[in-house]
C-alpha cells in the first residue's frame, strides 16, 4: 500500500495568478495587513479606530478569515554582520561600539523568546455562490467534481478581486496598509507554516519558475 503523500492532506490543490484553488474549486486570495500601536493613540483616536473597523465588518456581505501568524524573531544573520563590520573597522573608537551594541542585541536575545507577528486577511470566493433552492447541494456536489475551466477561473477570479479591493479599502479606513499577496508569496507563506524553523532563520526553498504563475 503506497503511503500517503503530503498533498493528499492539503486543502488547496493549487496557487495560480495569486489565488489559492481549493480542491472543492473555491477560490481564496491573501491579504498582508500592518500592525498598529493602538497603546499610543489617543482616546478620540482609539475610538475612530475602532467605529471604522466596526463599520467596515458590518459592511461585509461575506465572510473573512482573520489570520495572526506568531514566529520566532532569529536574529543570527544580523549578529553575524555587526561582528563582520566590528572586524573590518579600523576605527578603534567605532570598534568598540559596535562590539557593545552586538553584545547588548545578544544579551536581549538570550532573556526570552521574541515574537514577530504577521496579520493576514484570507477573502474566499466560491464558483458556486448565487445558487439558490434546493438544489444547492446537488449544484456544490457537481461543482466539485468538474473541472474549472479557464473561462470560470477568470470570470470567479474577477469576482474575488472586487472582494480583495473592498478588504482592502475597508482596512485603509482602519489606519491600517495592506498588501495582497502573489503567487510567490502564497507559496512562501504557506511553506513556512510546514517548515517553521528553517522559515524562523529567514531560510525558503528555490521556487520552480513553472510554479509561479
Amino acid at each position: 500500500m503506497a503511503k500517503p503523500t503530503t498533498q493528499e492532506f492539503l486543502e488547496f490543490e493549487q496557487i495560480r495568478e495569486g489565488v489559492l484553488l481549493l480542491k472543492n474549486k473555491g477560490l481564496r486570495a491573501v491579504i498582508m495587513a500592518s500592525s498598529l500601536n493602538f497603546a499610543l493613540k489617543s482616546e478620540e483616536e482609539q475610538q475612530a479606530i475602532l467605529y471604522q473597523f466596526q463599520n467596515f465588518l458590518n459592511s461585509l456581505d461575506f465572510p473573512v478569515q482573520i489570520l495572526v501568524q506568531s514566529r520566532r524573531l532569529n536574529i543570527t544573520g544580523y549578529l553575524d554582520k555587526l561582528k563582520t563590520l566590528e572586524e573590518k573597522e579600523e576605527n578603534d573608537l567605532l570598534k568598540v561600539q559596535i562590539a557593545n551594541y552586538r553584545k547588548f542585541i545578544a544579551e536581549i536575545m538570550a532573556g526570552g523568546v521574541i515574537m514577530q507577528k504577521s496579520f493576514y486577511v484570507v477573502v474566499p470566493f466560491s464558483p458556486i455562490e448565487g445558487a439558490e433552492g434546493t438544489k444547492l447541494r446537488q449544484v456544490a456536489a457537481l461543482a466539485r467534481k468538474a473541472e474549472l475551466t479557464e473561462e470560470g477561473f477568470q470570470r470567479a477570479k474577477t469576482q474575488l478581486w472586487q472582494r480583495v479591493e473592498f478588504v482592502v479599502l475597508g482596512l485603509r479606513r482602519c489606519a491600517l496598509q495592506t498588501a495582497p499577496l502573489n503567487s510567490r508569496e502564497l507559496i512562501e507563506l504557506l511553506w513556512g507554516f510546514y517548515h517553521q524553523p528553517e522559515a524562523e532563520k529567514g531560510y525558503y526553498p528555490e521556487i520552480p519558475p513553472e510554479l509561479i504563475t
